[in-house]
C-alpha cells in the first residue's frame, strides 16, 4: 500500500508533464524547430528533470520531437514524405470508420454526432484555433467509437497526435466546419458507399489545404474538392 502511495504523485506528475508538452507543440506554442532544455522546461513547469526527460522519450517516440545529438532536443520538422504517409494512412481508416459507423448509427449515436458538430460550429465561431482542433479530434474520434471495431481503434490510436498536429495547420475553419457536416449527414444516412467515399473526400481535401500551407502550392499534390 505504502508504495503504491508513494508512486501515484509520481504517476500523476509524469503524466501531466507529457500532457502539457504534447500540447504546446499541437497548439504551436513549441514549434518545429524549436528546442527542448530539460532544465529550463523543469523549472517552467515547477517539477524535477526526471519527468521532463521522460517526458520528452515518450515524445520522441510518438514521433513530435528528435533527438541528433544526445544534448540536443528539437520539435519535428515533418518533411513532406511524413505528411504524405500519414494522410495515406488516415484516408484508409477514416474512410472504414466513416463506412462501418453508418452502419452502426442509430438515433442515440447521431444525436452524440451532433451535440459534438453544434460544440465545433460554437468555437469556430469564437476563432480559437486550439478549441476548434480539439472539438474537431472528438468528432472524429466519436466516428471511430461509433464504428466499433477495436483493431481499428488500436491502430489509430498511435497516430491521433500526429494526425491532429496536422489537421491543426488547416485553420480554415469555415470551410471544415462545412465538411464536417456533410460528413456527419452521409453518416447519419445509412448509405456506407456514401460515408466511405465523403470521408476519403474529406481527408483528401484536408491533405491538399495541409501540404500546401505546409510547403507552398503544388499542383501534383492538389486533390479534387468534389
Amino acid at each position: 500500500m505504502g508504495v503504491t502511495q508513494q508512486r501515484q504523485p509520481l504517476a500523476a506528475t509524469r503524466a501531466r508533464v507529457l500532457d502539457e508538452l504534447r500540447e504546446r507543440i499541437l497548439t504551436g506554442r513549441l514549434k518545429p524547430g524549436d528546442r527542448l532544455v530539460e532544465r529550463e522546461l523543469a523549472e517552467d513547469l515547477g517539477v524535477s528533470r526526471v519527468p521532463v526527460r521522460e517526458a520528452i522519450r515518450s515524445l520522441e517516440s510518438e514521433g513530435f520531437v528528435v533527438v541528433p545529438t544526445p544534448r540536443r532536443v528539437v520539435v519535428r520538422q515533418l518533411a513532406r514524405v511524413d505528411v504524405e504517409e500519414l494522410f495515406d494512412v488516415r484516408e484508409a481508416l477514416e474512410s472504414l470508420a466513416a463506412a462501418r459507423a453508418a452502419e452502426r448509427a442509430g438515433k442515440p449515436e447521431m444525436r452524440r454526432l451532433e451535440r459534438l458538430l453544434a460544440e465545433s460550429a460554437r468555437v469556430t465561431q469564437g476563432g480559437d484555433g486550439a478549441r476548434i482542433s480539439e472539438a474537431n479530434s472528438r468528432l472524429h474520434d466519436e466516428i471511430i467509437a461509433i464504428a466499433g471495431n477495436r483493431l481499428l481503434t488500436t491502430m489509430l490510436h498511435p497516430l491521433e497526435g500526429q494526425l491532429r498536429w496536422l489537421t491543426s495547420q488547416n485553420e480554415h475553419w469555415g470551410a471544415l466546419l462545412d465538411e464536417h457536416r456533410r460528413l456527419v449527414e452521409a453518416i447519419g444516412s445509412g448509405d456506407v458507399e456514401r460515408a466511405r467515399e465523403y470521408a476519403a473526400e474529406h481527408v483528401r481535401v484536408n491533405r491538399a489545404v495541409t501540404l500546401r500551407d505546409l510547403f507552398g502550392d503544388d499542383e501534383r499534390d492538389e486533390r479534387p474538392a468534389g
